[in-house]
């Protein structure tokens, strides 16, 4: 299964780090993204990875917003996302 950040959680003219939006492949519509709710997820870089918590659902495309414990860098966009 492919997990990737598609974007940050964001508003018309700011946008929250630590807040992301996920796209779960073969996850479409709300009712299946809603398992997904709960779950722990870790973005690895070289040296470190950034652990977070998928909190609630975004849309009715089966996307997931998923709260970090720590910003995450502008790098970390289109990168896949390990399930725990």
């Amino acid at each position: 299964m492919v997990i990737k950040i598609v974007s940050f959680k964001r508003g018309r003219k700011t946008q929250n780090l630590r807040q992301a939006v996920l796209k779960i492949e073969k996850v479409s519509t709300k009712e299946e993204a809603k398992k997904y709710i709960g779950k722990k997820v870790e973005v690895s870089f070289s040296k470190n990875s950034i652990r977070g918590v998928v909190t609630k659902t975004h849309g009715d495309n089966g996307r997931v917003v998923v709260r970090f414990r720590r910003g995450l860098p502008g790098q970390a966009l289109t990168k896949e996302v390990k399930s725990l």
